[in-house]
Formats: structure tokens, sequence, C-alpha cells
């Protein structure tokens, strides 16, 4: 029998291969392919007793039993809860909160009665005891731990026995197991296997805080996605002080929720109702500005669309947004001037959201559109007047998703036309949308 070889893997991705090579063929990046051992043994081709494939309709569904965390905005985003057993990853940039969001989860479970283990790998137990003070999350079931060696966490475990561990965070402890300084892809993918196994083990729910590079990914190895059951991403701009929870993948429940919280001087505070905090407080119409009904996860949430027209000499116009695509927007503007007949070649266009949300959708490009023909004419549109579509490039309007969703929540906070796919193709609908700025000769667009 001919002797196993060895194998060459990427320590980022864990794209292997037969012979080393400079770039990984997977992840592109280079110096990250190294050498594995040659196993020990061949593992055996014999299935043990008791663990035979069987068909899949002779297997009972189990139900996922999650238990609240005591924020309804986290427990949202996570399906209805923590499940026993998972692993969940909170990702987020530096000073964002993810320390305080998780600082409040622990002291939430300790209310209820399960012991919490809180390892603190990057600050020492009196600072994390000081913004406990602070944010009130003072507990007798809330163990706290500074250690960044795995071995040693692994101690307080068997120690406390909690039924909620949290690793603060994953890049800075480390494992004598693995070679190379905490935060490389082998000490971020032990560490991480290794909480997952105990997690896995003893059914115990664990809580990783993990960095983000420049680009706003997870830092280490890809493989530490995959491991974890759930991955959410905290986000928020460091001038405003609201933070927005998204899922990138959960296991155990559904992939487009979204939590949102509010940074005080006393920590961390959901917000119930954010329905009002991306719309401007103006008492009457302005020009340059529309009102649309954007879907995250299953809520809906109007935001206003704020644009100005400014005429220039300069050969390149400027063109700046702040909370939608750049690209989408070039998009609109010649749609609007070759569909509709706005002369925008020679103009500065600036387009904004207001509360520092981001629309990625294509659903705010009726709003947008609106938005910059309103500034271009210096004419307000109604303050009952939403609008939702997504608009080609033949200058038609195409209906989006959730419309009743979108509908019920815009007729709820008092818009009562709505501007959509009905009103046929976009020129159409910017003539009807001014048309009805005159009393007398309203013209309200059919609703979804």
């Amino acid at each position: 029998m001919a002797r196993p070889t060895s194998s060459y893997a990427c320590s980022e991705c864990g794209w292997t291969s037969v012979k080393w090579v400079g770039r990984c063929a997977e992840c592109q990046a280079w110096g990250t392919v190294v050498e594995r051992g040659v196993p020990a043994s061949v593992p055996s081709a014999r299935v043990p007793a008791g663990r035979e494939a069987r068909p899949i309709t002779d297997l009972g569904s189990e139900s996922v039993a999650h238990w609240p965390s005591g924020i309804a905005e986290f427990d949202r985003v996570l399906g209805g809860g923590i499940v026993p057993g998972a692993a969940i990853l909170l990702s987020g940039e530096p000073g964002v909160g993810k320390s305080t969001l998780l600082l409040e989860v622990a002291s939430r479970a300790a209310r209820t009665g399960i012991r919490v283990l809180y390892v603190s790998a990057e600050e020492s137990a009196s600072q994390v005891r000081l913004r406990a003070e602070r944010t009130g999350a003072l507990d007798d079931e809330l163990y706290l731990a500074a250690e960044t060696d795995l071995a040693t966490i692994l101690g307080h475990v068997d120690a406390v026995r909690p039924g909620l561990l949290i690793v603060d965070s994953v890049q800075t402890v480390s494992s004598s197991m693995s070679d190379g300084a905490a935060g490389q892809p082998a000490q971020v993918r032990e560490v991480a296997g290794t909480l997952i196994r105990i997690a896995k083990e003893r059914n115990l729910p664990v809580l990783l805080i993990g960095h983000v590079t420049k680009d706003g990914s997870i830092a280490g190895p890809r493989m530490l996605e995959h491991l974890v059951d759930v991955v959410c991403s905290f986000e928020g701009d460091r001038q405003t002080a609201l933070r927005f929870v998204r899922t990138l993948k959960n296991r155990f429940g559904p992939t487009d929720e979204v939590g949102c919280f509010e940074m005080t001087g006393d920590g961390i505070s959901e917000v119930a109702d954010p329905s009002g905090l991306f719309l401007s407080r103006s008492g009457s119409p302005v020009s340059g500005t529309c009102v649309t009904v954007a879907v995250e996860g299953r809520r809906a949430l109007p935001v206003e669309v704020q644009a100005l027209i400014v005429q220039t000499q300069a050969p390149n116009p400027r063109r700046v947004v702040n909370g939608v695509d750049a690209s989408r927007v070039a998009m609109l503007l010649a749609v609007l001037e070759r569909r509709c007949g706005f002369r925008l070649s020679t103009s500065d266009v600036y387009v904004s959201t207001v509360g520092g949300i981001r629309l990625s959708e294509p659903g705010a490009d009726l709003a947008i559109a609106l938005a910059i023909a309103s500034a271009v004419k210096d004419q307000a549109l109604p303050a009952t007047m939403a609008a939702v579509g997504e608009i080609s490039l033949a200058g038609e309007i195409r209906p989006v998703a959730a419309a009743k969703v979108r509908a019920a929540e815009a007729r709820r906070l008092g818009y009562t036309t709505i501007v959509d796919s009905e009103a046929g193709p976009l020129a159409t609908a910017i003539r009807m949308a001014f048309a009805s700025t005159s009393p007398g000769d309203r013209v309200d667009v059919p609703a979804f």
C-alpha cells in the first residue's frame, strides 16, 4: 500500500492542493498555502453500530427551542431567542457597541437565573466592571474572567458551569495547540473550533465577538463563518446614536430580520418602533424631499430622501450621495434626463437620506427620482405622499416586494397618497405627483 502524501491547505479559506502554490486559487490570498501533516492512520471505513444511514422519512422532526435573552430586538434578529448549544458570532467595527450589547444580554440572562460567564480578552476585569456599573448590568449570577489563554478559559467553564458563555473577542484568544500569535488564521480556527465543540457537547450557547477588516468583512479565516450557527453584523455610524443588528446567517431562523438599538449614556437601549427616526421634523413640505417605505427584514421603515440640485460651470458636475448607492443614483439621473427631459448634465447633484440609514433596495428608486425632480422644479411634493417603486432603464416603474406591508405602514403614519407602479411610466408619475400639489386639482394615485 502506497504511503499517503502530504497536502497543502490555505489558512484563510481551507482550500486544499496536492502541491504548494504561492496564491490560493479559492480566495486569491498570497502566502497562505501551508503544508499539512500526513495523517497518522487511514480512517476506518466501518460504520459504528446504531449510526447507520436511514430513510429521511423514518427520522422524527425535532423543534428548536429558543429562550429569550430579555432584549426583544436581539431576539427578533436571532429568530426568537438563543438556542441552547448554538454558536453565535457578532461582528462590527471597533467602538460600535458590541461589548456593551453583549454585556446587556449577559445581565438580562443573569437576572432570569441563568449563570453567565463573560470572558474579556481585550479589557481588564476592572474595566468591564466599570461599564457594568454605568449600564446597570451588575448581578450575582454574572461571572467575569479576563483571560486570553484558551485552556484557562475552559478551566473557568468547568469551574463556573455557566448556562451562557460570552467571549470578547475570539481574535484575541490564543491556544497552545496551534502555532502563531493570537489573531492569526490558524489560531482563530483552533480557538473557534474548540469553543464550538464545547458548545455542542455541553448544550451551552456561546456568543463570540469578532473583529472586522477595513472593508467590513469578518477578520480571520472564512471558515469561522461556516463553523458558527449564527452570524450577526452590528452596524452604526459613530456620528449618530442609532445602531442596527443584521443577521447574515441563521440556522435556526430567518436571515432577513433587523434589530434597532440606540446608544445612550446609560448603555444601549432597544428601539421598538423606529418609524419616525428617518423622517425630518420640518412642519411644512420642502422641495427636494420625498418619503419612501423601505423593508428591513420583516419591518417596514419610512425613510425620507433629500435631493439638492445646484447649477455649476465645472466641466465635471459633482455627484455626492449619502445613504444610497452612487451607481444607482447615476442611473436614475440618466433615466430622468433621457426619458423625462430633465437637464441634469450641467448641475451638481446631492442625494442623502435622513437619520443615517442606508437604502440598498431598488424600491427606493422612485422616491429618489421624485426628490430630484422636486429639487429641479423647486416645488414641494405633498406632505401626505409616499413613493415606492423600482425604475428601469426604459423609464418604467416596476412593482416591489412586500407591497401590502409597505402600504399598511405608510397609511399608519398618515401617508394617504402612494405613488407606485400603478402610476404608469416615470414621466407620468412625476406629472401626477406634482398635479396633486394644487388644491382642487388633487390626483390620488391608486394604492397597492
